[in-house]
């Protein structure tokens, strides 16, 4: 394939048919309704942007996801960051990966005022409730939308029910289980190449819809294309853009004020969210409750669940972390309660998410300048496979603790079991959409609170 200047320039137009105000609408939208944790999250972007809109193909939305996959932070904000960039440039990408963030953030920063000045309000519980069953059976019908689109052959799903024998029996670590995947992709196109082609421009799984925006043969726009001094340029604006916001806030609170120290440890924390928000939990339980003292075990149990039935990453539990930190820091002095909780919620929501925005800028050209190259490909391939198990286990976990909250020596909750049934019935049997498969699911709950 050739990039000649001409096609190049061909590709940027078509970029363009999707304005960028039309995609900063769609990313605002995908900010409110991206429920479900990544895979839900990966399934509402695959359905409207691959299957539905068709700005993207089927093979490059798994080669960019795969990438995402393989990097320390939030996989579905990258994505959505790597999409935006793709088809608006710099400015794309971070309107898309700060919308995926900004409801989610102002969302969290309301519900952890209400629950720090009011407790836990039963309305709020009761939509929750109700929305957990719905989360269930995206993440299920997650698996399914992939999985039938990425398990090819007898190999790719032998993979993935590796994938979910490690994670699902073993608890191997996401991290090991994706480098193995890796591994095995990487070995397969040396041993059976023919197990791990995803398809050319012709050969796409998506062959039966209309041709894509960005398409399997769309040549990499221009800006897309890797460039030294590009790359160096990136680096020293994020260098700044980090040492700038930790300096002045070292400058106004000292080193080891509250707001210095949050934005220290969630730069860490960022870096250390290989395998998702799961991964880093226990890191961030340790140092938020046990080491610096910010939220008490019974507050970061509460966060976690409020982060993760509302939009946007699970990881924006460091949101919540963040508020009742300020806050609970604020009553020592008398400061405004709320301010001091939501600046810093602010802050731990920049340092989490920064060195995102940093991976996919600097790391997308050169995942551009590796598509049709096997040798690049297979490893990815076998990772995707290896994803479509661990997301089966993700439903799974999700499920047993929305239909066993108290565990397996608990009763089990019928209701909870019957919603999450009637969820898939939706989407499977009659393709209801997600964000009304949430609304609906979120006033039944709200309504069985009222009535029982």
């Amino acid at each position: 394939m050739s990039d000649s200047p001409s096609s190049i320039g061909d590709a940027a137009q078509s970029a363009q048919s999707v304005t960028l105000k039309q995609a900063m609408w769609y990313w605002l939208k995908l900010g409110f309704i991206s429920f479900g944790g990544p895979a839900g999250q990966i399934a509402i972007m695959h359905h409207d942007l691959v299957d539905k809109k068709r700005w993207i193909s089927e093979q490059r939305f798994l080669h960019a996801l795969n990438y995402c996959m393989l990097l320390p932070g939030p996989e579905a904000q990258q994505l959505a960051t790597y999409i935006g960039w793709l088809m608006h440039r710099t400015w794309g990408g971070v309107i898309a990966g700060g919308l995926f963030v900004l409801p989610s953030l102002f969302i969290l920063i309301g519900l952890s005022w209400i629950y720090m000045a009011y407790g836990n309000l039963p309305q709020i519980a009761g939509v929750l409730y109700g929305i957990k069953p719905a989360v269930v059976a995206i993440v299920v019908f997650a698996a399914y939308r992939i999985g039938s689109r990425a398990l090819k052959n007898a190999v790719l799903w032998g993979i993935s029910a590796l994938a979910f024998i490690a994670i699902a029996v073993f608890n191997i670590p996401f991290p090991y289980i994706v480098l193995g995947a890796g591994l095995i992709g990487y070995l397969g196109s040396r041993i059976a190449p023919s197990k791990f082609v995803t398809g050319g421009p012709h050969q796409s799984s998506s062959k039966h819809l209309a041709p894509a925006i960005i398409d399997d043969d769309t040549p990499t726009p221009l800006h897309a294309r890797f460039s030294p001094r590009h790359m160096v340029r990136l680096i020293t604006i994020g260098l700044i853009l980090w040492a700038g916001v930790l300096g002045a806030l070292i400058g106004f609170y000292g080193w080891q004020g509250t707001l210095t120290q949050i934005g220290w440890f969630f730069t860490k924390a960022a870096l250390l969210t290989f395998g998702g928000a799961y991964a880093v939990l226990p890191y961030v339980y340790q140092g938020a409750v046990q080491t610096h003292g910010w939220l008490s075990p019974v507050q970061m149990i509460d966060g976690l669940a409020l982060g993760e039935t509302t939009p946007g990453p699970l990881i924006m539990v460091v949101a919540f972390v963040g508020f009742v930190g300020g806050w609970n820091h604020a009553l020592a002095s008398g400061d405004h309660l709320f301010l001091a909780g939501a600046v810093a919620a602010s802050v731990a929501t920049f340092f989490t998410f920064l060195p995102s925005f940093l991976f996919i800028f600097i790391g997308g050209p050169l995942v551009e300048a590796t598509q049709g190259e096997l040798k690049f490909t297979a490893p990815l391939t076998g990772i995707t496979a290896a994803i479509v198990g661990v997301i089966l286990n993700l439903a799974m976990f999700f499920a047993y603790h929305v239909v066993w909250p108290q565990g397996w020596h608990g009763s089990a909750d019928w209701y909870s079991a019957l919603c999450a049934v009637v969820a898939l019935i939706a989407l499977f049997r009659f393709k209801l959409g997600i964000i009304k498969l949430i609304g609906i699911f979120a006033l039944a709950g709200l309504l069985h609170h009222l009535i029982f």
